[in-house]
């Protein structure tokens, strides 16, 4: 759609640039006194000398505005309000939806961006805490494809290292066939943990571990074959996970610690190479300015540890250089959680130090806080364990399986099925999106479920009763064409003015990865089309009047559709 800030810009630098005499951003902004509202003749008058006022008297007879506004009014010590006429409003509309993209084109500077989610650990099952990665990482692949960009998804999943040996020789103690029931009904916990209690109660069984993450780590071909079926396993149980999550990783985005376990030694070398070591207590590291521990003691990135083997930062920094070099990478995201940020900075930092991240190239963390209980503190179960992932979006499910059935009982069974894992898993994916992601926030089924609100439920029901509108008036949706807007209603130019918003949060959102400012559109738009709905009868309505409330009503469910899509959530036709 047209960016209406973007269209004043247009207009209002040139004039400022004229006033000045060099460039100024028009500062311009959503208003209560306005439609629109510039405040630089503010700091321009402090800057340049005079009254604002009068500067921003100069600025709007230099300005073109008269085929755009039916009112420019200066108030104040020197705003300049600025009202879009109707009839503007209701062409750019029609105009800027008339496809399925709302005129907005793809990205004219498309990049390769790898992005870096979920990453969950083979032979264990995922929880709560893999949540926000999943679905922040998911929302990003989404707008960041709708926009035009190549983009690859890396799920790092943990399978390599010291826990292997363990699980290994307790495969081989109780059988392989045995291991394998039991990691195919998916109990990867049960499995893990009944290994650790061998390895720390058995010294034998400690000293057989040990040894066989020495054999795995140097390539014995048994130990390789029986890791692989625990991996695998591990594959088939994410796979489960994601298809009812509802995202959009799939088996070839599997990228785990071990594709990156012949380039480590090379890693190792191009560092030292380019003179970044230092040997620390027997292990190789690098030193960055402006690291240190809470001793104040230089804090170091330990490459190659003292008995030779390979700590995550090798592995880390592996990981940048494959995708700088090998995926040619301009753009890398990694979607991990606030405590890591230290440690990626550190890593980013490396990057650059060996002049792997070289611009247009940069590294991104997106992080995100935690999810907590309603006891302030991480979200656990009673009993005090990490609350698996599978259980808490089945109890969605259900929970929402209730609240549709006491709204609309008239569902057949398939589409209240359908409807209820929509709105279930949309309620959590919303709650989670719709909270700035580098705050914690209490996970609440009640409110997440509710029907009122900013919720996932509410923005879902919007436009479900547009779809509703469309069947009680016998039309098609969406609409065959557009055709003529007729703008007069005070609640119909407040919704034009959120529809014609939405390619504006979507070029804010795609840079900032901040999808509560999509959230926040979103509720903001079917809040106002309920004011319109309310304001402005759409069925007993007659001739073209009817018909340019209808396109409202299509504009709007096209548009609530598209922007759930991107965040990952389903928008069904009936609920």
């Amino acid at each position: 759609m047209a960016n209406l800030e973007e269209i004043l810009h247009q207009r209002l630098a040139p004039a400022f640039e004229k006033v000045a005499g060099a460039p100024v951003d028009p500062a311009i902004r959503r208003s209560q006194h306005a439609q629109f509202q510039s405040d630089a003749a503010l700091s321009l008058g402090r800057r340049i000398g005079g009254k604002p006022r009068d500067i921003a008297a100069r600025v709007v007879e230099a300005a073109q505005l008269g085929d755009l506004c039916s009112s420019v009014e200066i108030s104040g010590p020197g705003f300049i309000n600025l009202t879009f006429s109707d009839e503007v409003l209701a062409r750019l509309l029609a105009d800027t939806s008339a496809d399925e993209r709302f005129g907005l084109p793809q990205t004219k500077a498309p990049e390769t961006i790898t992005v870096d989610y979920s990453a969950p650990n083979a032979a264990k099952e995922m929880h709560v805490g893999h949540l926000r990665s999943t679905i922040i990482g998911d929302a990003a692949v989404r707008l960041l494809e709708w926009q035009g960009h190549t983009v690859i998804r890396q799920n790092h999943i943990g399978e390599w290292g010291t826990p292997f040996g363990m699980l290994v020789e307790h495969l081989l103690d109780i059988g392989e066939s045995e291991a394998a029931h039991e990691l195919s009904v998916g109990d990867l916990n049960g499995f893990y943990k009944a290994a650790r209690v061998k390895f720390d109660a058995d010294e034998q069984f400690k000293d057989r571990a040990r040894k066989r993450v020495v054999m795995l780590q140097s390539g014995d071909a048994t130990t390789l074959r029986l890791w692989k079926t625990l991996v695998d396993e591990s594959k088939k149980y994410f796979m489960t996970v994601y298809g009812i999550l509802g995202v959009c990783l799939t088996e070839d985005d599997f990228f785990g610690e071990s594709y990156y376990n012949d380039q480590l030694e090379s890693v190792v070398d191009e560092l030292d190479e380019l003179g970044l070591l230092r040997e620390s207590g027997g292990a190789q590291c690098v030193f960055l300015e402006g690291y240190t521990n809470r001793d104040g003691d230089p804090l170091p990135v330990i490459v190659k540890k003292g008995d030779g083997g390979f700590g995550y930062g090798a592995t880390d920094l592996a990981t940048i250089r494959h995708r700088l070099r090998n995926l040619n990478a301009t753009r890398l995201l990694y979607v991990v959680g606030l405590p890591q940020r230290q440690h990626l900075e550190m890593i980013y930092d490396v990057a650059r130090e060996a002049r792997w991240i070289t611009p247009p190239a940069r590294a991104e963390h997106v992080g995100f806080g935690s999810i907590l209980g309603d006891d302030g503190k991480i979200l656990r179960t009673r009993a005090g364990h990490s609350v698996k992932l599978v259980d808490l979006l089945e109890e969605a499910v259900v929970r929402a399986s209730a609240v549709i059935a006491q709204k609309n009982p008239e569902l057949d069974e398939k589409t209240h099925t359908d409807v209820a894992r929509a709105v279930g898993i949309g309620a959590v994916k919303y709650a989670d999106l719709s909270t700035d992601r580098m705050k914690d926030y209490v996970f609440d089924y009640e409110r997440m479920l509710s029907f009122e609100g900013n919720t996932g439920p509410y923005l879902q029901y919007a436009r479900a009763r547009i779809c509703s509108i469309f069947r009680r008036a016998g039309v098609e949706m969406p609409l065959p064409e557009v055709g003529t807007l007729a703008i007069s209603e005070p609640a119909e130019r407040a919704l034009a003015l959120e529809l014609l918003a939405f390619s504006g949060v979507i070029a804010e959102v795609s840079g900032s990865l901040e999808f509560h400012k999509l959230a926040n559109y979103l509720y903001g738009l079917a809040a106002s089309f309920t004011r319109f709905y309310e304001k402005c009868p759409v069925l007993r309505a007659e001739g073209d009047v009817k018909h340019s409330r209808l396109t409202l009503c299509d504009i709007t469910a096209r548009t609530l559709k598209l922007g759930l899509e991107l965040l990952g959530i389903e928008a069904p036709d009936r609920m």
